[in-house]
């Protein structure tokens, strides 16, 4: 524990003093044989041999033949990218990629030493990107368990799932302690404090990768594991993904050290740098973290990986040039793209000098250590190896089991005026636009990044919400009926209404406020059944605590669900009082939309619901009744237009191109009128003259897009073309007029990168589309998000 001497003792603020952590030292310590075996392998590799190992190139990027010719010694798989470029891509393309990688870093030049490539994926709630696999709750969900042995389980089950695809290693788990709820990554946590991360993080260890002196440790059904993000990558301000966690030395320690010190304990053999800052300076890059605390003081003997391109982001770095991120402690370069520049830069630092040769065969050392451990020196092929292609085993009865039993132990309920339990042979009307849908109750990272453009197909052995509420009811001998809008010809018993958020990921959910944005207006289905009589539980689907006032007073129950996954018979297995509710809030539940941060413990905490609060069905549930006021909340930060509103302080600005914009600048140049879409002015109709060059943009403060430009997000706008062009159209710099004469008397999506932005640190009209011709076009939405169609080309269209 530090002292408030020490808070206070003078230092650049982003610098720890790792003598002042706790000392540990991890059961896995290097032994005798292990490092002579290393000793000699490196005294054979080439110089090109060791910088491969200290790399690793994203699938997309990448091919086995690069893996074979720069000697690479791990490859990855992002969010967004699967064999042959298919979200849907079936388990057993998986498992041939796989061994084409492994061969091909086996059959480089025979003069060299054999070192095997091992393959990394975001398994962060099951085998989430692989079609069929067992879908768990989502971190968020896991943490309102409060079951470390079933945690456990979870692990074992997930590298069981993955080896049937013959992959080894995965990016989890997230031990994350999350301090603001408006990030993104909220979900990804198992809590505000880093009490349920603590108590996880062994037990899941030990799952996924076995346990520590069993003969199957890190191999047969176990895999290698990550601790990410390392360290404070939840206590970033705002809430903001991939920002700056601004705290003592102290904060930093207490508040998120915990959870690591555990995943150490049990022999994790992976740590993540985090994206993030501390105190302004980048966490990939700060060597008093990584080798002074984590290396030296923590005992971790295992190599630490960065994020995608997160070396990038270190001062006086690019994508492809950051040998101070090596000298800090990285050991492995995740370098999607940018492999090759990274693999070159990296080998003529080491021949230059620049770069200490000690530091890259330390790196080379930890990565090869946690091979020799794995046993992928003696392993053959991944399709040879134990569980390989056993294709029965993705969600396989005993994990559904365990994902069903999950699922039941996550749900909270906050509200019970004596409709629970409900009587499994009543009849029962099942409403809501997420009661049939898999997607939606999985959130993101589920077969994409984001969690989106997936069909019900992609999910052959899920059971949505809808569907276990109806197995449930007809095996009773009730009736069970599903109407999306809540309208029924029969009078129902009860209803259950499930809704909620959409699927997110990383910085595309971060926030402004928590307050619910109640796009498909499930309030007014949950008004319109009350005023039938009919009594009914609300099911709440969220990646974090958000404010629900009007939908808590309107509804007889309400459950938070949070991202149950694959399983939703485990929904209805305690709605029908087949189990007891036990789930426990891990975050603080808000009062208000703007009340955030909210965490247990701070000055003036007064929340709706306190972390660890959760009723079962024997307790009194009633609720006095709650504000309704919405509290000028900010909304979704990624939303620049949308209902007809522009967000976040911008405004929409029109005018001649190269002059002062403003609001309403007369009918001779360019105008704009409220339209309709869905709803009752939800658009903006915007029309074009052809008089001369024109501008429609959206103005505001400069905001910072570099973050957001880090990958495949694109501005989208969701638009139909009623007039033109007649001329050439840019958006934002680039050439859309081919895209748009493609959308003519239709709806459809402009989407243009955000690397397409030539100044992306200081960006005031994130939205500015030009032309000198004739133009008429009607927008329903403008946002920062992952394209769903064709993304146009900047290089070639500008």
């Amino acid at each position: 524990m530090l002292t408030v001497a020490t808070m206070c003792a003078p230092a650049a603020a982003q610098v720890a003093h790792p003598e002042q952590w706790p000392a540990a030292k991890p059961p896995t310590m290097p032994d005798t044989a292990t490092e002579r075996r290393i000793d000699a392998l490196m005294a054979r590799m080439s110089l090109e041999q060791k910088v491969g190992q200290v790399v690793q190139g994203d699938i997309a990027s990448i091919t086995p033949e690069d893996v074979r010719r720069y000697h690479l010694g791990s490859v990855f798989n992002g969010g967004n990218s699967d064999p042959g470029g298919k979200y849907n891509a079936p388990a057993k393309d998986w498992l041939a990629l796989a061994d084409a990688f492994w061969d091909a870093s086996t059959t480089s030049d025979p003069k060299l030493p054999r070192i095997p490539a091992i393959w990394g994926i975001d398994a962060v709630h099951g085998h989430s990107n692989v079609v069929g696999a067992t879908l768990f709750p989502h971190n968020i969900g896991l943490g309102a368990m409060r079951d470390p042995d079933l945690m456990r389980r979870i692990g074992a089950a997930t590298a069981v799932e993955m080896r049937v695809t013959g992959i080894d290693w995965t990016f989890a788990p997230t031990i994350a302690v999350v301090r603001d709820d408006r990030w993104g990554r909220t979900y990804e946590g198992f809590g505000e404090t880093s009490e349920v991360a603590t108590s996880y993080a062994g037990p899941l260890v030990e799952g996924l990768q076995g346990r520590i002196g069993d003969k199957d440790w890190l191999r047969g059904p176990h895999v290698i594991a990550t601790a990410k993000h390392f360290l404070g990558d939840g206590g970033t301000k705002d809430g903001k993904d991939q920002g700056d966690a601004q705290l003592s030395e102290a904060q930093l320690q207490d508040l998120f050290a915990d959870p690591y010190y555990a995943a150490l304990k049990a022999g994790v053999q992976s740590v993540m740098a985090s994206f993030s800052s501390w105190n302004g300076a980048k966490m990939t890059g700060n060597e008093s973290l990584l080798t002074g605390v984590l290396k030296n003081r923590m005992g971790f003997d295992g190599f630490i990986v960065g994020d995608w391109n997160g070396h990038g982001q270190v001062a006086g770095c690019t994508n492809t040039n950051c040998p101070q991120a090596l000298k800090a402690g990285l050991d492995v370069y995740m370098a999607p793209d940018s492999w090759k520049g990274i693999w070159e830069t990296t080998l003529a630092g080491v021949k230059a000098g620049t770069i200490p040769m000690g530091r890259l065969d330390d790196a080379v050392r930890r990565v090869l250590r946690v091979k020799m451990r794995a046993g992928i020196f003696e392993a053959v092929k991944p399709s040879a190896r134990p569980f390989a292609g056993r294709y029965d085993l993705l969600a396989s009865p005993e994990h559904k089991a365990i994902a069903r039993q999950a699922v039941a132990e996550s749900l909270v309920l906050l509200k019970n005026s004596g409709v629970l339990p409900l009587k499994p042979g009543a009849s029962i009307l099942v409403a809501g636009d997420a009661a049939d849908d898999v997607a939606r109750q999985s959130g993101g990272w589920t077969l994409s990044w984001q969690g989106t453009d997936t069909k019900p197909a992609d999910f052959p052995n899920a059971t949505s919400i809808w569907r276990g509420i109806e197995e449930n009811v007809k095996t009773a001998g009730g009736r069970a009926a599903l109407s999306p809008d809540g309208r029924f010809q029969t009078k129902p018993d009860a209803a259950i209404v499930v809704f909620g958020e959409t699927p997110y990921a990383e910085f595309q959910g971060d926030r402004a406020d928590v307050g619910f944005d109640d796009t498909a207006d499930t309030l007014t289905t949950i008004k319109r059944l009350k005023a039938a009589g009919v009594p009914v539980v609300a099911v709440f689907l969220s990646g974090r605590p958000l404010w629900v006032n009007p939908y808590l007073n309107t509804a007889d129950a309400f459950v938070a669900a949070w991202l149950p996954g694959s399983e939703g018979a485990g929904v209805a297995d305690v709605l029908f009082g087949q189990r007891e509710f036990r789930g426990r809030l891990p975050y603080s539940w808000p009062a208000r939309r703007d009340q955030t941060p909210l965490n247990v413990g701070e000055p003036g905490y007064a929340p709706l619901f306190a972390y660890g609060f959760g009723l079962t069905t024997k307790d009194d549930g009633k609720l006095a009744l709650l504000p309704e006021e919405r509290s000028g909340g900010a909304g979704d930060r990624n939303t620049l237009f949308a209902r007809g509103t522009v967000g976040n302080g911008r405004r929409l600005l029109l005018g001649a191109t190269g002059q002062p914009l403003v609001a309403n600048p007369g009918p001779d140049l360019i105008t704009q009128r409220a339209a309709d879409r869905v709803s009752q002015e939800d658009s903006n109709r915007i029309i074009w003259t052809g008089r001369a060059s024109a501008t429609a943009a959206l103005v505001g403060a400069p905001v910072d897009l570099t973050r957001e430009a880090n990958g495949d997000v694109a501005l989208l706008v969701d638009l139909r073309v009623d007039g033109g062009p007649s001329a050439p159209v840019t958006l934002n710099g680039v050439a859309v007029t081919e895209r748009l004469r493609a959308l003519a008397g239709r709806w459809g999506q402009l989407a243009v990168p955000l690397r397409c932005l030539t100044d992306r640190s200081r960006v005031t009209r994130p939205f500015a589309m030009i032309t000198a011709g004739q133009l008429d076009v009607t927008i329903s939405a403008i946002r920062f998000g992952s394209a769903a169609g064709d993304v146009v080309d900047c290089r070639k269209h500008r």
